[in-house]
């Protein structure tokens, strides 16, 4: 292989958990790995991507860059691509890298493999995985072509430090293109939320419709925050309006893999599973002791979640005080 490059995406002045996960699977695969920085401020995360594998960071430093638009971190990684002749690609997903694989892609009239869960070389080729059959099965795909892109679902790679020393920091400057100074981004609204991510958050509580309302969803929230978590929810309940579409797991939600999850309420319908399957203890607490989610718990709890949960909650609160 020629080369393979990272994007590693950041907010403010933390690199993204994905993008580190992704970056320190590369460096498993035996090459020397590349990552890219793009942004205002961010040579100083450089130090940190050696730690997760990258042998070199190329930076392109700008205030322009600041702004998260997708079309200027293409022409960046186009011109790196092609100054490098880099074969290889690969990005966490998010929304901004989905945008910026896609508009890559065009740019350079490459192959992208999309929601891929894993990625091995096999004689030196290399081979993505990518679930299929409704997430039941991982069929093998390649590229046609150089170069490679490839897209991960999101906690597909846990970032794990590699022992990695300080890298090699090259400055890039790049002459934008016209149709790249277009847009501009005129304001920025963030949620205001405490606690982590689900994306990030080693500690997962998931409430399913047998929370029976939308007000119950304290209950997950308290026993969340007693175990330092964050709250996710099924499908069902996010197009009831019950809790915010960003809090959604599965396969038309977000993709996790914490070290514990907790399921109130839930069934284990395929849609679900396919979002949380990868957590490391996965804890399951319903009255139908049928539910399909018993099928791949770890632990079973069957009962009432009403009268276990704010049990359950004071005794954690109990020990940590």
């Amino acid at each position: 292989m020629a080369g393979m490059l990272v994007f590693l995406e950041h907010h403010g002045d933390e690199l993204q958990k994905g993008s580190l996960g992704v970056l320190a699977k590369a460096a498993q695969l035996g090459a020397d790995v590349t990552a890219v920085l793009v942004g205002g401020s961010v040579k100083a995360l450089a130090a940190q991507a050696g730690k997760y594998g990258a042998s070199k960071v190329v930076v392109a430093e700008d205030g322009s860059f600041e702004p998260p638009l997708p079309q200027p971190r293409v022409d960046v990684l186009a011109k790196v691509v092609q100054d490098g002749g880099y074969d290889t690609v690969l990005f966490a997903n998010s929304v901004l890298a989905a945008d910026v694989a896609a508009g890559l892609a065009a740019r350079l009239d490459a192959g992208l493999n999309w929601d891929l869960a894993d990625v091995s070389l096999d004689g030196g080729t290399l081979v993505g995985k990518r679930p299929a059959l409704q997430d039941s099965v991982l069929v093998d795909v390649g590229w046609k072509s150089e170069p490679r892109l490839a897209l991960f679902r999101s906690g597909s790679f846990d970032a794990v430090e590699t022992g990695g020393g300080e890298p090699q920091v090259e400055d890039v400057t790049v002459e934008l293109e016209a149709h790249s100074r277009a847009a501009k981004v005129v304001d920025q609204q963030l949620e205001e939320s405490s606690g982590p991510s689900i994306e990030d958050a080693d500690v997962i509580v998931a409430g399913g419709r047998g929370l029976g309302s939308p007000e119950k969803f304290t209950l997950a929230e308290e026993l969340a925050r007693a175990l330092g978590g964050a709250v996710g929810a099924t499908r069902a309940v996010v197009d009831a309006g019950w809790y915010p579409y960003a809090s959604q797991i599965g396969q038309t939600g977000k993709t996790v893999s914490p070290k514990l999850y907790v399921a109130l309420g839930i069934s284990g319908a395929i849609q679900h599973k396919v979002g949380m399957q990868s957590s490391n203890v996965i804890v399951a607490i319903n009255k139908d002791g049928n539910a399909p989610i018993f099928e791949f718990s770890d632990l079973g709890v069957v009962g009432d979640l009403h009268d276990i949960v704010p049990k359950l909650t004071q005794l954690l609160e109990q020990r940590k005080g």
